[in-house]
């Protein structure tokens, strides 16, 4: 029996063959490698700049100090300094810890009922640091009153 030559056209198969099960290999990788680092990146903390961290750690020392004082004064602070942090950090989710911070020192200098507990001064403080981790520094987010 004679064996019969491939033909042009079964070669071209082939070839097509190899070229797409190449190209769908690739694409497998490239799914799996993405889906890998969203995997370990899901949970991590947005990074803020260091001019951000800066900015929050200022608003901190402030809040601090204002949620021991009269209530007015505290209420004038709170809507400025909201503004500014509104205007200038760039990092919305340490932006909305600082916002927190400051809404909890306005309540602590009201002597409300909604001022913070030492734990939710404490697990702010963490997420906040985690925020700043990349920038270099560290925050300090002090308990409030007193």
């Amino acid at each position: 029996m004679n064996a019969t030559p491939a033909t042009p056209a079964t070669r071209n198969r082939k070839r097509n063959r190899l070229v797409i099960g190449a190209a769908a290999a690739v694409t497998a990788v490239v799914l799996a490698a993405g889906a890998g680092y969203w995997w370990l990146d899901r949970d991590e903390l947005s990074q803020a700049s260091a001019e951000d961290c800066r900015l929050a750690q200022r608003i901190i020392t402030e809040a601090k100090a204002i949620s021991t004082g009269p209530a007015p004064e505290a209420e004038k602070w709170w809507e400025k300094t909201g503004d500014e942090r509104r205007a200038h950090m760039k990092d919305g989710y340490l932006g909305y810890r600082v916002a927190t911070y400051e809404g909890w020192a306005l309540a602590t200098a009201r002597k409300s009922s909604e001022a913070p507990s030492a734990k939710d001064v404490k697990d702010l403080r963490e997420v906040a640091r985690g925020h700043c981790s990349d920038a270099g520094v560290t925050l300090s987010v002090p308990p409030l009153g007193a």
